[in-house]
Formats: structure tokens, sequence, C-alpha cells
């Protein structure tokens, strides 16, 4: 990863501008085109190392409700569940940790019914018994930045 890419993540990560043409201020920061900095987003979304650009709503404000899954899954099944998972446009986060349920990701959808909806959906589509589902109690934010110059990319 060049030093320009590296520079654009961090930017679009802390100061993304709220205006009519944000690649073009991001471009004019990065001393690249407007065209530049459309093309290389895209390249690093492809390659994997953007997931999605795009703003933080706060769900619960605008009426959605939003929830935590963990969900048992056997080792050789993780890739096609969490396919079948990430599929649905609110899963947010979906990820694998040593427990028995090892899969754990958040859902998000415009009522309690619809989320229970999907639930069924995701358990009839992967063959999945058990999702346990952990709606959060007390919601504590964190910003989260990668600072990518501390790292050896360029």
């Amino acid at each position: 990863m060049d030093k320009i890419c590296v520079d654009l993540l961090n930017l679009i990560q802390n100061e993304f501008p709220l205006e009519s043409r944000p690649y073009l201020k991001i471009s004019e920061k990065l001393g690249v085109s407007e065209n530049q900095v459309i093309e290389l987003l895209k390249e690093l979304k492809k390659d994997g190392y953007i997931r999605r650009l795009g703003g933080i709503v706060n769900s619960k404000k605008v009426g959605y409700y939003s929830t935590l899954c963990a969900v048992k899954v056997p080792k050789e099944k993780i890739k096609e569940v969490s396919k079948i998972i990430n599929n649905y446009d609110g899963v947010t986060h979906n990820y694998i940790r040593e427990h028995s349920f090892n899969m754990w990701f958040t859902l998000t959808a415009s009522s309690r019914e619809n989320v229970k909806r999907i639930l069924e959906e995701i358990k009839s589509n992967t063959g999945i018994e058990e999702i346990m589902e952990l709606p959060s109690i007390n919601l504590f934010k964190i910003n989260v930045s990668f600072n990518l110059k501390e790292k050896s990319y360029v």
C-alpha cells in the first residue's frame, strides 16, 4: 500500500468532508485528482481494506431496533453461514469468537418484529437452530480510528 492510500484511509476515517463534492476536497488535501480519489476508494473497497463508506446514524433515535446476536456455527460452515448473514443490509458487524457461540453479529431493522423475522430467515437459510439475541441495555459509543501511519505500509 502506498503513501497516498495510507493518507486517504486516515483522512476518510477522521476528516470526511460534509459538502457536495467531498472527493474533490479530499483530492485537494492529497494533491491528486478527484477521479483518482474515487478510483483509489473503489480499489481499496474491492481489495477489502474498506468494508463500507457512509455515515453513522443513531438507529434508536430514528426508531430502529438493534441487537447483538450470537450463533453456534460448526467450523466447517463458518464461511457459508457468514456469507448468508452478511447478505442482510441490517448486519453491520460479524466476527468469530472463541466460544461455543462462535459467530457474533449486530443486526438493525425498522422494528423488533423485523429483527425477529430476519433472524428466523437466517435460521431457515443456514440450518442454525439457535441464535442468541443480546439487545443492549446501556449504550456506550466509542470512536475507533486506525492510524495507518504508525504501521510500515509504504
